[in-house]
């Protein structure tokens, strides 16, 4: 198993946002709310360790997106996303078949269908858990997302905690 440096990435990741206090807040909730699903759910430590990293790097091309299609949609971030932090990875010493699997879920991480991986699940999961809150989502909607989206125990649990419902 290797051995990532998560502090060296969120260091970096900080950096490329720099000046945007509410990005960097938003992937270091994402980042802890993935790690706590992935320890409860007591996924194995390599699938982990990618899941820690693609919470941290998820919305890394949302600067692109708005400069070069003035949006901060979803599917300009899953298409922005990839080559930002696959330059990170890289410097980082990142192995390729991580490296790549990270990158496939940033480039997913707004796509809701054909979730093929826990550690695609609870990354959907965590960003949901902060963008409710985050976009004020009323309860209906988050209920229905949860219904729809959400598959494992302790995501269901702390969504359901988090908002009370």
């Amino acid at each position: 198993m290797y051995m990532f440096d998560m502090a060296r990435l969120i260091a970096k990741a900080v950096s490329f946002d720099s000046g945007d206090g509410k990005r960097i807040q938003h992937f270091l909730k994402v980042y802890t709310f993935a790690d706590t699903i992935g320890r409860l759910e007591q996924i194995p430590e390599t699938t982990l360790e990618t899941l820690r990293i693609a919470a941290v790097l998820h919305d890394i091309g949302i600067h692109a997106a708005e400069e070069k299609y003035g949006s901060s949609s979803g599917k300009y971030q899953e298409i922005e996303g990839p080559a930002p932090a696959r330059r990170i990875l890289e410097s980082l010493h990142c192995p390729q078949d991580v490296s790549d699997r990270i990158c496939f879920l940033i480039s997913h991480h707004h796509t809701y269908t054909q979730v093929d991986g826990i550690d695609y699940q609870i990354l959907l999961e965590a960003d949901f858990l902060v963008n409710a809150y985050e976009d004020h989502l009323d309860k209906t909607a988050i209920r229905t997302f949860r219904d729809k989206i959400f598959r494992t125990r302790s995501g269901i649990q702390l969504l359901n905690d988090t908002y009370g419902i």
